[in-house]
Parts: C-alpha cells; sequence; structure tokens
C-alpha cells in the first residue's frame, strides 16, 4: 500500500506512507482479562507483519485489549508513543522495562511520515484519543474512549476536512461489569440485554462528532472461559453493526479493510473467525475453592481503604472467596450502600497487588452484588471510576490527590472541563431520579445528545 491504513484485531489501525509507519493498540497474541477474552478473528499474517514492521506504536490506555503486554514485547524495537495520562502510569512502567517511550502533549499535531501527522488528547478517565491526518483524509480514533470534554475541539477539526472516518467502540454493551445481582440473588439485566439496533448507535456517534464514515472497532472479542462465557449472549457480530444504520447520514464501512488514502477506495481484508475454546479457569490459576490468607485480607482492606472517595459512598465491601465472606467496612454512619464481589483468589489478588481492578470487572466471571442504594445507582460514578481509573492509573486515592488530579486536566481546558464535568453530574441526578430502563430516562439522553452536537 502507497498511502492508507488497514483496520484488524479488536482496535488495531496500521498506517501505511509507503512503509508502516503506524500501529495502534495491537492486542495480537495472549487472553485478557485473566484469560476470559479471546480475539474474534485470526490476524491474517500480512496484517502481522505490517505490525511488525511499523516504526511506532501507539497505545491509548491500560485496559489489556489495548495495551497488551504479551504482545507488545515483539515490538520492543518500535518508538512507543502515549497519551499524557495524568499519573503517568504506563509511561513509567514501559520506560522501566527498557521500551522507548515519547509522550505526546495535547493537542499538538507530530509527524511521523512525510504524509502523515497524529495529534493525541489525554482526557481524566484515563482514555486517550488519535487523530491521524492521512494524505488529508482524517482518522478519529476514539477505541474506548467517551467525550470527557473534547467533543466540541474534535468537532472543530473534523469540521475542516471532507473525509473523516471514525473508528469507537460500539455493540450491545458488554465490554463492562454487566455480572451484576441484586440483594435478593436476581440478575440485573444488562442494557446489551434489550439488543437495540446497534446501526442507530453509530447514527448517533456519527452526529455528535459529524463524520462522514464509520468503521465498527474496539469491539471485536469473544468470551472463553467457563465462568464467563455465559456472556457470549451480548457480544456483537459483525452483521449487527448495520441494523438500524441510516446512509443518509454516512458511509459504514466493514470491520476489517484496507483503505487507500490516495483514491478512497476500500477492500474488506476479511480474517478467519475464530472459534474459542470454552477453557477452565484453573488454566488461568483461578481455583474457586480456594480460600483467602489473613495477609490476603490485610492488603484488600489496605487498598479499598486507601481510596478515599469510597468511605463516603459505601458503607462495605465484602470479598466472598471460596465461599467464605470477607467484609471491609468503610463508613461509619448515614451510608446505606454496599457492594459483594464474588470472585477466584488468584485472579482478585494479582487484580488488587498488581492495581488493575477493572480487568476484574471487564473479565465478567466475577459476580456483583448491590445492596441497598447501590442497586439503583450501580458501580457508578461512585466506584469504578473513582477506584479503576483515577486511583489504580492516575494515582489519585485521597482527597488532596483527587483534587490535584482534577486540577491538571482542568488546567489543560478550563472551559471544556468544566462544563463536562456539570453535564455529567446533572444526567447522575437524573439517573438516580429515573430507572435506567424507563421511557423518559431514554427521552432525557436522546434529547442531551442532541443538544450537545449543536
Amino acid at each position: 500500500m502507497d498511502i492508507g491504513f488497514e483496520t484488524i484485531g479488536n482496535a488495531t489501525l496500521i498506517c501505511h506512507d509507503q512503509t508502516p509507519v503506524l500501529v495502534t493498540d495491537p492486542w495480537i497474541t495472549g487472553s485478557p482479562y485473566f484469560g476470559s477474552w479471546t480475539l474474534s478473528h485470526q490476524i491474517p499474517e500480512e496484517q502481522m507483519t505490517s505490525i511488525r514492521d511499523a516504526a511506532y506504536v501507539w497505545m491509548s490506555h491500560g485496559h489489556p485489549d489495548h495495551l497488551n503486554l504479551r504482545g507488545l514485547r515483539t515490538l520492543k524495537a518500535k518508538k512507543v508513543l502515549l497519551p499524557d495520562h495524568m499519573g503517568g502510569r504506563i509511561a513509567s512502567f514501559l520506560k522501566g522495562q527498557g521500551y522507548e517511550v515519547v509522550v505526546l502533549k495535547d493537542r499538538i499535531w507530530h509527524r511521523v511520515s512525510d504524509r502523515i501527522r497524529i495529534l493525541s488528547v489525554a482526557d481524566y478517565n484515563q482514555d486517550g484519543i488519535l487523530l491521524v491526518d492521512i494524505n488529508g483524509r482524517l482518522i478519529v480514533n476514539l477505541n474506548d474512549a467517551s467525550d470527557r470534554g473534547w467533543g466540541g475541539y474534535v468537532r472543530s477539526i473534523v469540521s475542516r476536512y471532507p473525509t473523516s472516518i471514525l473508528m469507537r467502540l460500539s455493540g450491545f454493551g458488554d465490554a463492562d461489569m454487566i455480572n451484576i445481582f441484586d440483594e435478593r440473588g436476581g440478575q440485573i439485566p444488562p442494557k446489551a440485554a434489550k439488543r437495540e439496533p446497534v446501526g442507530r448507535t453509530i447514527v448517533g456517534m456519527m452526529k455528535e462528532l459529524r463524520a462522514t464514515h464509520f468503521v465498527p472497532f474496539s469491539s471485536m472479542h469473544k468470551y472463553q472461559r467457563r465462568d464467563s462465557v455465559w456472556a457470549s449472549q451480548y457480544t456483537t457480530e459483525l452483521g449487527d453493526y448495520r441494523a438500524g444504520f441510516d446512509e443518509a447520514v454516512g458511509t459504514l464501512l466493514p470491520a476489517f479493510i484496507r483503505y487507500d488514502c490516495s483514491t478512497d477506495l476500500h477492500e474488506e481484508i476479511g480474517p478467519s473467525p475464530r472459534e474459542p475454546v470454552i477453557r477452565d479457569p484453573k488454566e488461568f490459576g483461578d481455583d474457586w475453592s480456594d480460600e483467602l490468607e489473613r495477609a490476603d485480607v490485610a492488603k484488600l482492606t489496605n487498598y479499598f481503604k486507601s481510596i478515599s472517595h469510597l468511605e463516603r459512598h459505601f458503607r462495605f465491601i465484602t470479598l466472598r472467596v471460596g465461599g467464605k465472606d470477607n467484609i471491609v467496612s468503610l463508613a461509619k454512619r448515614g451510608v446505606d450502600r454496599g457492594i459483594t464481589f464474588e470472585v477466584p483468589r488468584t485472579s482478585l489478588m494479582v487484580a488488587i497487588e498488581n492495581e488493575i481492578f477493572d480487568d476484574l470487572l471487564i473479565g465478567n466471571f466475577m459476580k456483583t452484588t448491590l445492596h441497598g442504594k447501590s442497586s439503583a445507582s450501580g458501580l457508578y460514578p461512585d466506584f469504578t471510576p473513582y477506584v479503576a481509573k483515577y486511583a489504580d492509573n492516575g494515582a489519585a486515592r485521597s482527597r488532596a490527590e483527587l483534587r490535584r488530579y482534577f486540577l491538571e486536566y482542568m488546567r489543560r481546558a478550563p472551559f471544556e472541563y468544566l462544563r463536562d464535568r456539570f453535564e455529567r453530574r446533572s444526567r447522575d441526578v437524573v439517573r438516580s431520579l429515573l430507572p435506567a430502563d424507563s421511557g423518559l430516562y431514554w427521552i432525557t439522553k436522546s434529547a442531551y445528545r442532541r443538544l450537545s452536537s449543536w
């Protein structure tokens, strides 16, 4: 390919300028989330060779289907490009492992070849987005990110390009903790159970950023652990993306393509689907009968108690391991919320010791039970962001650290940050007053989306 790009794997974009120049989020081998996930399709040897030959590797954030350390070891000679995440955890780790790392300052164009330049933005949710100008065509690679104040800025850039290709997580919505139960033991149906037409969601994404094209992206996985394969009913097949799509809005491209940025022609790559083999959790070190040791309980207690936000919103967190409950007491009074996590010892302790609790949530073999008012509000906004994003990845656990954390992101884009935080808090109020499955909630959400894209 002279000038253009390819998409393959889960969220891998390969940019070419005569030779392979840049590859993003190369999950090329292994089983992330403690063995729970596997790629939905094979990566053909032609694309695998291009991945290996690329001069630069950009990685958006720390989830292991994006920052895949096993595959990254085969690319160690490359220059690693990273968003400027507060805390710098990924950069520090990779530098310590001997990688050549360059942290890209927000909103500055960097040329990586004669006809390719890139611009990166990090946000306070520890996500990173990448804009790629290839021969005058704009790729908007959002991977898993949702607008955290940068939407208007991205729209202003998109408006300058006649061709803008949006790539973003889409689908029914299984790529989060959906293994959730109420106090009576009933599983709370996830939003993904509704199987709402994915094409309609894609239309909304395109309108929001005014993109002319869309490539399904960051959604190409299957479940393979015996204790998580139940979630396969909620994954998205390639044929699901077109349902409900309105061609008057733009062009919906296939998920795996080769796109020529001189002719604007594309062709499908057509990788072979992977049929996941159901695997025993013990292959990944997890025996559900293992109990916690005394030292484990101390580590768990220290971990959750160090995150100051939790004690203001949860009375307790219970870890049910090997059939036994281990309770971490948090708020002393005035709070009627709690969470029970039922999880195997090995993966739990790996997550705690390596500060990657989000990997347990997304793996969907851990069972989560919500107590009290938590059954209405779920894990957002008071658990998952503060534990998995700000504390684990951003190293912001105390109130003082959180203040510094958010002030830094506000300093980078004050008006956009403040507007986003206000809008999100308003939505949290609406969510607490209206059930998420109510018609009025979705009418309110749709109205917000239309207003925010003006």
